[in-house]
């Protein structure tokens, strides 16, 4: 069966009052069936479970704590389908691109993630710069090369799930999804999607930003500890080489020998070294992991 004739829409929502009027007219109005969409309020104050619950969806109670990542979490429990489609509540994300990222599933991917395009205006030039960065450090970590992992509007096929901590909280969910596939199956796939202003209050900050590079630093830690370890040690390398440098200014034009700073530079510097080539020995071995079991499980397969 196509993933386009057995999905189900969560959105998990939590006081978006201006904007879930607009999503679910756009969802029907692209042809998806009301009882495919499940709203998971986390116990808004501003009226948004009585628009949403107008439009005649499934309307249920957040059940778990941790924001998105709870309501995320409430709604895959209650999908009876094999595949989930999940978008924010804003109304940033197009409707009709939900059939784009169906359609992708059909071609072999257990997750397909939807590549965001902003219009002017839409994305902060700070979060945009944020987004890439930790993109790359995603990237680096699983040995995927992947455009966007904290995208808010991406299709999985619910049997890839199994096995899913729920480690991360709030906005940082996307990138424990993504991190779960791309170390068990590693099949992702993109597509390029718009992404458009948001409808109602911003909710998430800089402080918000900062969480989840933190979050995505502590899943490093879960599913890569060793070159992650060594990853933060080898930053002694930068002091290091700055002290080596100031060392050999003085010696060479002021004729000044600063032997202690010379010493713990040389320290510095070679510590930085052995932790670098080690991380990235284990960068190495992590991939080489991942690559094995995904070559078992294909065999496991046939």
């Amino acid at each position: 069966m196509s993933a386009c004739d057995d999905f189900t829409v969560v959105i998990p929502v939590r006081d978006e009052v201006e904007a879930i009027g607009p999503v679910l007219e756009e969802l029907l109005a692209v042809g998806v069936d009301r009882d495919r969409i499940i709203v998971v309020d986390g116990w808004s104050s501003d009226g948004t479970r009585e628009v949403a619950s107008s439009y005649g969806v499934k309307v249920v109670n957040q059940l778990y704590p941790g924001g998105k990542a709870g309501g995320l979490r409430t709604g895959f429990e209650l999908v009876e389908t094999s595949s989930v489609i999940v978008m924010d509540g804003d109304y940033t994300y197009p409707a009709g691109h939900i059939w784009d990222l169906c359609k992708a599933l059909d071609r072999g991917y257990d997750m397909v993630i939807g590549v965001r395009n902003p219009e002017p205006g839409a994305m902060n030039p700070i979060f945009k710069f944020g987004n890439r960065v930790l993109t790359l450090w995603f990237n680096l970590v699983f040995g995927t090369k992947l455009r966007d992992v904290l995208s808010g509007m991406y299709a999985i096929k619910l049997e890839a799930l199994k096995g899913l901590l729920w480690e991360a909280g709030g906005f940082s969910v996307e990138s424990e999804l993504v991190a779960h596939i791309a170390s068990t199956t590693g099949r992702i796939g993109e597509v390029d999607i718009a992404y458009r202003r948001r409808k109602g209050r911003k909710k998430l900050g800089v402080a918000g930003g900062l969480r989840i590079a933190l979050d995505m630093i502590r899943l490093s830690f879960s599913y890569n500890p060793i070159f992650t370890l060594f990853s933060i040690a080898s930053l002694i390398l930068i002091p290091g080489l700055a002290l080596d440098a100031y060392y050999l200014y003085h010696l060479v034009f002021s004729d000044v020998k600063y032997y202690m700073k010379g010493l713990l530079g040389a320290i510095m510097t070679i510590v930085g070294l052995q932790t670098l080539t080690t991380a990235i020995l284990a960068l190495y071995m992590k991939r080489m992991e991942f690559r094995l079991r995904r070559a078992i499980e294909e065999a496991l397969r046939r």
